[in-house]
């Protein structure tokens, strides 16, 4: 079964910069886009980034251009999430999936970022 291990998530204070993973197990994950997505308090998931299935072409959400940069690497089934000059706003348990326009495979955990001074 498929399955998605997120890492990296912390408590960092705005303007600090966080490093998130995720690892794919069972999956032909190099042949897919994929996404990392966003669940804030009290709000729904949203997409905050995407990566082609080759690493060629990236999409971010208007609030996080320019300070959040998705990779991937296809032999270790991991996507990665540099996000730089944090915000309160960015706040949220952080997720990987494919990309929105497909069915969810089963979400993992998440891993919660807080940005709080």
């Amino acid at each position: 079964q498929v399955q998605f291990v997120e890492s990296g998530g912390g408590l960092v204070q705005p303007g600090g910069s966080l490093r998130l993973s995720c690892a794919a197990s069972e999956f032909t994950f190099s042949s897919y886009s994929m996404s990392w997505y966003r669940q804030a308090p009290g709000k729904e998931r949203e997409m905050v980034a995407q990566i082609s299935d080759d690493g060629g072409s990236t999409i971010y959400a208007n609030s996080v251009k320019g300070r959040f940069t998705i990779s991937r690497d296809n032999a270790k089934r991991t996507v990665y999430l540099q996000m730089n000059s944090l915000k309160p706003e960015d706040t949220g348990v952080y997720y990987c999936n494919r990309r929105p326009s497909l069915p969810p495979l089963p979400w993992g955990q998440g891993t919660q970022v807080s940005v709080s001074s």
